[in-house]
């Protein structure tokens, strides 16, 4: 048998070696290479369409890996340390579902926060489950989502003894942490499996400066964005799996809503970024940590701006921040985060993550450079002289509790009318509503609509935040379940 390390790549070394023995290619993809679509191939490249390929022998299949894919798959769960690792060519969101959809079957209860990501919900729609949320603490000045508090999770859990899983967002998108060993312990003590949706959090397994990683800390299972913070491409992401969890089922789970087509575009990527992190991840996740760091003091150093940081930190809600965030607080000068991120993308032709109504987020991550971290600061400190407000009105950023009427599931195909939004509310909503990035649901199907919820999507769509999820993209309409 070959001996494999981390030093290897072998799905790149199975492609290298298919490019070597210049096949002719009588299958699919039909570009046969790039020749048959020379516009794409000057765009692109020759070389990234010379192994734009179908599965073959050499290359293994992704629907069943017996050579390659198993190999790099194998490593990945090595270098990560889980029990198996499954490489993901529909996004995390494929990987949130797969977890789900694995722990629960048709009327299962699973506890999770309600600032989940829609891929959460949207496999409840999928598989009939049932969501006992656990609604999150916010910060009364920053306007964000917390953890999950062990207290409430303990609630939960007392309440609905029979859940099947917890769910986790473990870091959120602004860094905060949960307690999540801790969870963990409490789940398994009452034979429930705990998932985590770490799709912001790849690089935690590589630092013993940033907080505890999800499957380090007992974690069933956890969805983590290569892509995001790990340098592969866009839609490529991985699903760790451990110990309690059979790994076949998982993959039965998988291959049930995952193409038969998988790019080896995406997958080599997840190869290399793996090899990339697990051989220099320590080292680049400190590179990291010191531009952030340096970003987060100039930026305090502006005025008004607050960068926030690990002072955060209360020990439950905010058990522990992944320093690798550089979230900003923009209502001191009198802007939403939302208007901050319009200036930088079109004033000053730079592209930040996110902007909400109340903070901005710049992703810092393995590809970034010192002068482009100058250039944000610079750029921070000139919308602060040109544009600070005072005086100007602001909604107060704050959670908003649902009131959850019934299931997803129920909900999304059940019979349904379309209302013009302001008549819509008393009534329970069939369809999402969300700002997009992160894509946490506002309103979600199975909801009551409320005023108070009109108001935040008035606003927010007033702000410049890219509403989605409903029929009418417009937003002019919402479904709603008939009376």
């Amino acid at each position: 048998m070959k001996y494999i390390s981390q030093e290897n790549a072998p799905i790149l070394e199975a492609l290298e070696k298919m490019k070597s023995a210049r096949l002719v290619p009588f299958d699919v993809p039909g570009h046969k290479r790039g020749r048959g679509n020379k516009e794409l191939t000057d765009f692109l490249g020759e070389r990234c369409l010379s192994v734009d390929v179908n599965s073959m022998k050499m290359l293994d299949n992704l629907c069943h890996p017996v050579s390659v894919i198993r190999d790099a798959e194998e490593l990945a769960a090595e270098a990560f340390g889980a029990k198996h690792a499954f490489f993901m060519v529909g996004g995390t969101t494929s990987a949130v579902q797969a977890m789900v959809m694995t722990a629960c079957k048709r009327g299962d209860k699973i506890i999770m926060p309600r600032n989940v990501h829609r891929s959460a919900i949207n496999a409840l729609i999928l598989c009939g489950a049932v969501p006992v949320y656990v609604n999150p603490r916010m910060d009364p000045v920053l306007g964000i989502s917390l953890g999950m508090s062990v207290a409430d999770v303990e609630q939960a859990i007392r309440e609905n003894s029979d859940a099947k899983a917890i769910l986790v967002n473990n870091p959120t998108y602004y860094g905060i942490c949960s307690n999540i060993k801790r969870i963990a312990e409490l789940a398994h003590e009452h034979g429930m499996l705990l998932l985590a949706d770490e799709a912001h959090g790849s690089h935690l397994y590589f630092s013993d400066k940033l907080p505890v990683a999800a499957m380090h800390a007992g974690a069933d299972m956890a969805a983590i964005s290569m892509h995001k913070s790990g340098g592969s491409l866009t839609q490529s992401s991985m699903l760790l799996v451990g110990d309690r969890v059979s790994h076949g089922y998982v993959h039965q789970i998988i291959n049930l809503t995952q193409t038969t087509s998988a790019s080896y575009l995406l997958l080599v990527s997840l190869d290399i970024s793996r090899r990339n992190m697990a051989l220099h991840g320590e080292k680049l996740v400190d590179r990291i940590i010191a531009q952030v760091q340096y970003a987060r003091d100039e930026i305090n150093a502006i005025g008004d701006y607050y960068a926030y940081s690990k002072e955060l930190v209360n020990g439950d809600s905010i058990y522990d921040f992944d320093i690798t965030k550089l979230a900003v607080y923009t209502r001191s000068i009198g802007l939403a985060g939302i208007e901050v991120y319009d200036l930088l993308r079109d004033e000053y032709d730079i592209q930040t993550e996110f902007g909400d109504i109340a903070n901005l987020l710049a992703y810092v991550s393995v590809g970034d450079r010192e002068k482009d971290i100058e250039r944000l600061v610079s750029a921070l400190a000139e919308i602060r002289r040109n544009y600070r407000q005072t005086g100007r009105e602001m909604l107060k950023a704050e959670y908003i509790s649902p009131k959850v009427v019934c299931g997803p599931q129920e909900s999304f195909y059940g019979d349904k009318e379309s209302l013009p939004i302001g008549d819509s509310v008393g009534r329970v909503c069939s369809e999402f509503v969300m700002c997009y990035p992160p894509g946490i649901p506002i309103l979600a199907p199975g909801e009551m609509v409320t005023e108070e919820i009109l108001r935040y999507i008035r606003y927010a769509k007033k702000k410049g935040c890219q509403m989605t999820g409903p029929e009418d993209m417009n937003l002019q309409c919402l479904n709603v379940l008939k009376l």
